[in-house]
C-alpha cells in the first residue's frame, strides 16, 4: 500500500502542476490590461504570488515538524524498552 501511495503522490502533483501553469499567461494578460486601464490589481497579484510561495514551505515545515515529534516519541519509547529489557536481563542473572 505504501508503494502505491509513493507512486501516486508525484503523479498527482504533476497533474495539478500542469493545470496551474496554464493559468500564468491568463493572469499576466489580465494584470497588464488592468494596469493599462489605471487599475491597481498588481498589488493583489503580488500578494497572491507571495501566498503561493509561502504555502509549500509551510507544508514542508509542518511535515518535518510532525516527523521530528514522532521520531522523538519513538526514541523515548525505545529507551524505555531497552531499560526494561536490561532490568529483566540483570534480574535473570541474579
Amino acid at each position: 500500500m505504501k508503494k502505491i501511495r509513493l507512486f501516486l503522490i508525484p503523479v498527482l502533483i504533476l497533474l495539478v502542476a500542469a493545470v496551474v501553469s496554464a493559468q500564468c499567461p491568463m493572469c499576466r494578460m489580465t494584470a497588464e490590461s488592468n494596469m493599462r486601464n489605471g487599475g491597481s490589481s498588481g498589488a493583489g497579484l503580488n500578494a497572491g504570488i507571495l501566498y503561493m510561495l509561502v504555502v509549500p514551505y509551510l507544508i514542508v515545515g509542518g511535515v518535518a515538524y510532525w516527523w521530528w515529534k514522532n521520531k522523538k516519541k519513538n526514541d523515548g519509547e525505545n529507551e524505555i524498552e531497552e531499560a526494561v529489557e536490561m532490568q529483566q536481563n540483570s534480574s535473570a542473572w541474579n
